[in-house]
């Protein structure tokens, strides 16, 4: 991997395009870091302090994940990439419920591009009600940070809570603007990749925080097992059953096509990282509740959500809740995004064939079959590593013990391996012509 990045630095054109991307990395992270007209920061840096790592617990828990930081401290960045990703699934899982946005998918170029214009949209739709809710719970002291009475917003006037929403909600639209020049004019995919340096941005602190609570020995087996956990989520992430394909040969006029092998790649996790943000927000939906009625409003049903599903205290109902919905969520979005008999009508229509099984239903009946067979695996590997710092939490009693796990890494080593995968391609693409010679 190391030589891979090496080597593109010694190539002219990858190096421009390293160095854009770093220097919208850089922007990026200094967005994030300037707070929203109308807020106190020293406020807000006073209650940061009073409760560690931004008060963990609480429902924004993974929308200020996925922002690095940047929602509790509410910067002009604050909303992050998370509208642009909960866009991106709905405008996905719309696709196969309305025709017409499937028959946008199926055109090809044309269709994708309509696609990403309608989650641009409903990205800004999105960030407008995030950050309209987001504000007008702060405007009440100790509604984001438990226990700190302190006001974040002094100023609660309708012009400051408009322009606070605007300003954040232009912040998405600069979001997804950095994120699409990455794309254009860097390497790799744009929005992942903000992802990564978001949630990259967290580490170092979290594991200092680890040094100086618990001590240096507890420090290093963290990072033992961190980097156990890693190269386990590497290995899974690159598991994969190849389906081979055969083509058969035909006639075209005068010339003959096909005769060639290829496979069809079914990866272990199928789903990636989304079944883990389905569950975990369907977790935070009853905590959330209780956040907008008041926990005296409804006294027995908030004792029982702060008691067995809230994130803070881990509770075994908690944990087997979020165990068995990432498995639920995995099967459900791998069953709307892999579609068998589409693929083999495809492979039947240029005369493929998966050698012993007959092209048609045959093939769509073996593949369903496979995939579901694979996918087991994969989603109990998912809700394990999704699990594991909730376990983390229960056992030493602090949500920020153990920063290897969950979604973090899936998205870390995911959005990494991606990166190489491109530069390696970039790399092939260009000694290409040499290697010919």
């Amino acid at each position: 991997m190391l030589t891979a990045f090496v080597q593109a630095f010694r190539t002219p054109d990858l190096r421009k395009k390293l160095l854009f991307v770093l220097f919208i990395i850089v922007l990026f992270r200094i967005g994030s870091a300037i707070p929203t007209p109308g807020v106190s920061s020293k406020n807000i840096n006073t209650c940061l302090q009073q409760i560690p790592q931004g008060g963990a617990g609480n429902i924004y828990t993974l929308i200020n994940l996925f922002s690095g930081g940047a929602l509790l401290k509410l910067s002009i960045l604050a909303l992050g990439i998370m509208p642009y990703i909960t866009s991106s699934i709905i405008i996905q899982l719309l696709v196969v419920v309305i025709p017409r946005l499937e028959r946008l998918k199926e055109e090809g170029a044309s269709g994708q591009q309509k696609l990403t214009q309608y989650t641009r949209y409903l990205t800004i739709g999105l960030a407008v009600l995030q950050s309209a809710a987001f504000v007008a719970l702060a405007r009440t002291p100790g509604a984001v940070f438990s226990g700190c009475s302190l006001p974040i917003i002094p100023n609660t006037s309708l012009g400051v809570i408009v322009t606070m929403v605007i300003i954040m909600t232009a912040g998405t639209g600069i979001i997804m603007w950095l994120g699409e020049l990455i794309t254009d004019r860097g390497i790799g995919n744009g929005m992942s990749l903000l992802i990564f340096v978001q949630i990259a941005a967290r580490f170092p602190a979290e594991l200092n925080q680890i040094r100086l609570n618990k001590g240096l020995p507890t420090f290093i087996g963290v990072l033992v097992v961190g980097v156990a956990i890693i190269t386990a989520i590497v290995f899974m992430e690159q598991g994969q059953r190849r389906i081979p394909v055969q083509y058969a040969k035909r006639m075209v006029g005068r010339r003959m096509y096909g005769g060639t092998s290829t496979y069809i790649p079914l990866k272990v996790n199928q789903a990636g990282v989304i079944p883990v943000i389905f569950a975990s927000s369907l977790l935070y939906i009853p905590s959330l509740a209780i956040q907008v009625w008041g926990p005296t409003k409804h006294p027995a049903f908030a004792n029982f959500v702060n008691t067995y599903l809230s994130p803070s205290t881990a509770h075994p109902t908690y944990l087997l809740a979020y165990f068995v919905l990432i498995i639920f969520f995995t099967f459900f979005y791998v069953a709307i995004t892999f579609n068998p008999d589409e693929i083999a009508d495809n492979m039947k229509k240029y005369g493929g064939f998966i050698p012993g099984i007959r092209p048609g239903r045959p093939t769509a009946e073996y593949l369903s079959y496979v995939l579901s067979r694979i996918t087991v695996p994969g989603a109990t590997y998912l809700a394990f590593i999704a699990v594991l710092p909730e376990l983390a939490l229960s056992i030493v009693g602090s949500a920020q013990a153990f920063p290897f796990g969950g979604t973090t890494v899936l998205i870390l080593v995911g959005v990494g391996l991606d990166m190489v995968k491109q530069i390696e391609s970039q790399l092939m693409l260009r000694n290409y012509e040499g290697f010919l010679r």
